[in-house]
């Protein structure tokens, strides 16, 4: 299984921040939740809603900083509307690399 840059490996990240999103899909049935986390475990945790192999977060989910992606939970799981969304900055910040 594939280590993230801290050598925490994926597998792990995405059992602990799993136990989180199902609080907040429990806590929270109607409305909106931010959750402002690093690249790495967004991309994790992504990976682990939509069924994506955890340990192939790198090449599976390409996420810019400042990248924001929505997902809902709904009855039939989770639904992706966006991902990695940077529109809301200004195109010279936009157009800064940070993968």
């Amino acid at each position: 299984m594939e280590c993230t840059d801290r050598g925490e490996r994926g597998v792990d990240i995405a059992r602990r921040s799993e136990a989180v999103i199902h609080e907040i899909g429990e806590n929270y049935q109607i409305g909106n939740v931010l959750v402002v986390s690093h690249k790495a475990t967004i991309r994790i945790i992504l990976c682990n809603l939509l069924g994506i192999d955890v340990g192939r977060f790198r090449d599976r989910i390409a996420m810019p900083v400042g990248g924001v992606s929505v997902v809902e939970l709904g009855v039939h799981g989770p639904l992706m509307h966006a991902l990695a969304d940077r529109s809301y900055l200004e195109e010279n910040l936009r157009s800064v690399p940070g993968h």
